[in-house]
């Protein structure tokens, strides 16, 4: 077959096209011009398909559908492109670091890194963008505009894929699927984020110390130790200051004792979120996933836990440089220097340096007893209290003796059991003992 002639050729980029047709659409590209308008929202396009495709979102139609989940889509470009879903075909690749995309437009994007190319300006501030979508969202911070609204709730939003977003919240739709554990998800940054859990990728490097992450807002915060920053401040506590934004949120719910993430399995209420999911997986599932063996090295607690293995103590005072495993202890221990307690009861006053202090002091006024014994069905205010009462159905005996090898279910750390004597403090308990040894 013979090749078809390109002829008409635009003269300003040289591009050619096989039809007439193609050249003045693609000119548009150059000049700006949109002669094509929506008659319902006086939107502008420069392509009359465009257009069309645009009217079916203000009519609803959606004429072509997902026959592996049944979804729905306005333009057949959007089907095309949301099948990659599930086949989780990737065409598009970058010639200079062999990263695969599903759309041809997401590679142009990332293209920019390596280029550092900004073609999207702002011609109110003069900033550049590497995506339009960048330059849109700014523009709206600028003018305030929020032409995005959900028809359930009545939010606004200053961009489409914002609201797209948003809504899923009132649908529980999670169109994002991980392969590996079958976890689904309704944004694709949480998806991502997720996938390297599995694949222990860590793309976001400290240029200081090498350290790298898997997400970069972990990496922004770390950063902050290597510079001393903690740009975040309370402001109850002018001595509180947290190095992210998140941290300061949870933070500022010690003072307002807001616990806004609650168990819909006993209702019990938390201020964290991430404690709620720790809670419901270690009391009602009874799941512990991370175990002793060395082959996670993501998971917050199970690196502290390790660290009673191998000895290491990475946090120091730099008051009185005694050392901890985690640093919630280093700051709790700081307290005793500053004399700080910033956790306050709001029926008497008193004033605590630990919140597990203040629940105690609480569950006084309550008569709160949220530890059960599973054994005779006993309630206690405190878990310590439950642990010491669970010994006697266990006869686990902890607490030995090195003089004469007696075990004991409680330190009783002021109550020589050899001749019964009782001591205020523990180091003339130590002193009295050497009367037994010689």
């Amino acid at each position: 077959m013979e090749k078809k002639e390109r002829s008409p050729i635009t003269d300003i980029c040289d591009k050619s096209f096989s039809h007439s047709c193609n050249l003045t659409r693609h000119k548009r590209i150059h000049t700006g011009q949109k002669p094509f308008h929506c008659n319902v929202c006086s939107r502008s396009f420069s392509d009359h398909n465009a257009l069309n495709s645009h009217i079916r979102v203000h009519r609803g139609e959606k004429p072509f559908h997902c026959d592996t989940c049944g979804k729905s889509f306005s333009i057949n470009v959007s089907l095309t492109q949301h099948k990659r879903i599930h086949t989780g075909e990737k065409p598009y690749r970058c010639d200079i670091c062999s990263k695969s995309f599903s759309q041809n437009g997401s590679l142009s994007i990332h293209k920019h890194i390596h280029t550092g190319e900004k073609p999207f300006h702002c011609d109110v501030c003069g900033t550049s963008f590497s995506q339009r979508s960048s330059l849109d969202s700014h523009k709206s911070f600028l003018t305030g505009e929020k032409p995005f609204h959900c028809d359930i709730c009545g939010k606004y939003f200053s961009q489409s894929n914002n609201l797209t977003i948003h809504q899923r919240v009132h649908t529980g739709e999670k169109p994002l699927h991980c392969d590996t554990c079958g976890k689904s998800f309704s944004q694709k940054g949480s998806f991502t984020r997720h996938i390297r859990v599995h694949t222990a990728e860590k793309p976001y490097h400290c240029d200081i110390c090498g350290t790298s992450f898997s997400d970069q807002s972990v990496l922004k915060c770390h950063k902050c130790i290597h510079a001393g920053e903690r740009p975040y401040h309370c402001g109850v506590l002018i001595t509180s200051s947290v190095p992210r934004c998140s941290n300061l949120i949870t933070h500022k719910r010690i003072h307002t004792r807001e616990k806004s993430y609650h168990c819909d399995v006993c209702n019990t209420s938390f201020s964290d979120q991430s404690a709620l999911k720790s809670y419901i997986q270690s009391v009602h599932r009874g799941e512990k996933p991370f175990h002793c063996n060395g082959d996670n090295d993501d998971d917050f607690a199970f690196n502290s836990h390790m660290r009673f293995h191998t000895g290491k103590k990475t946090f120091h005072c730099d008051i009185c440089s005694k050392s901890f495993f985690q640093k919630c202890d280093l700051h709790r221990h700081k307290r005793l220097h500053t004399g700080e307690k910033p956790y306050h009861c709001d029926v008497c006053g008193t004033s605590f340096s630990d919140r597990s202090a203040l629940n105690s002091h609480i569950r006084v006024y309550t008569g709160e007893r949220p530890f059960h014994c599973e054994f005779c069905g006993k309630s206690f205010s405190e878990s310590a209290t439950l642990t010491r009462h669970t010994r006697i159905h266990t006869g686990e005996k902890p607490y030995h003796c090195d003089i004469c090898g007696t075990s004991f279910s409680q330190q009783s750390a002021l109550n020589c059991h050899i001749c019964g004597k009782s001591f205020s403090r523990s180091n003339i308990l130590t002193t009295h003992k050497r009367v037994h040894t010689g």
